[in-house]
């Protein structure tokens, strides 16, 4: 039958021929025997015990969940003596057991709430717009190092000599210029934004600066007022 056909799985031992893996050169040597899974051990072991050995084959048409493994639904308001007959687990009284919507997600009864009594991180860690970034930043150390007299400084030349790495979001942010370190050399620096400390230094070494435009922020306004200019 099926569970001496398992029974027989578990006792016997099971060996599988060496196989070579000719892309890496390697050769596995699997003669070792194999153990049988838990579940079947221990099903052989149950049928060995109890000597239940019918003669039936396993069939799609004698399968059957084991025993214990499916339960029953609790089956809520069909009377006492399902165990939840009348209020079903919700009590008596209160704004839970009525039907309907129930009180909103993070609701304590009026009191301070969780997540306003928690406190807050600043910027873009406690989901503020604040803290995203709205320049990409260099300072006059980097100038100094990587580029000699009479050349431009601008996004796309920083990119050029890999001093600038931008990727996603950085890419359409515009360039700024901070004041940390010294310029000795005449160069032109080309960015939508100056420290103040950077542009007293740059001019003070005979650097040409540049500002460039920034991209102008949309408003209801300034586009009504476009449309109207063009119509």
């Amino acid at each position: 039958g099926w569970t001496t056909m398992q029974a027989t799985m578990a006792a016997a031992q099971m060996r599988t021929s060496a196989s070579e893996f000719c892309g890496k050169g390697l050769q596995v040597r699997a003669n070792r025997p194999m153990r049988a899974p838990r579940a079947v051990a221990a099903v052989v072991a149950e049928v060995q015990a109890e000597g239940q050995d019918d003669g039936e084959r396993l069939r799609l048409n004698n399968l059957s969940p084991w025993p214990g493994s499916r339960r029953k639904a609790k089956r809520k308001g069909r009377g006492h003596a399902a165990g939840q007959g009348a209020s079903c687990g919700f009590g008596m009284r209160g704004q839970k057991s009525r039907s309907g919507p129930g009180v909103r997600p993070g609701f304590e009864g009026g009191q301070m709430p969780l997540y306003r009594r928690v406190p807050k991180l600043k910027g873009i860690a406690g989901g503020m717009s604040a803290g995203k970034d709205k320049f990409v930043n260099i300072n006059l150390r980097d100038i100094a190092e990587n580029f000699e007299a009479g050349s431009e400084v601008s996004m796309e030349s920083l990119q050029a000599k890999r001093v600038l790495s931008l990727s996603g979001k950085e890419k359409s942010l515009p360039l700024k210029v901070l004041g940390d370190g010294e310029v000795k050399v005449q160069v032109t620096v080309k960015a939508a934004a100056f420290s103040k400390s950077a542009k007293e230094k740059l001019e003070a070494a005979g650097c040409t600066v540049e500002l460039l435009p920034m991209k102008e922020k949309w408003t209801r306004k300034a586009h009504e007022a476009r449309m109207a200019a063009s119509s």
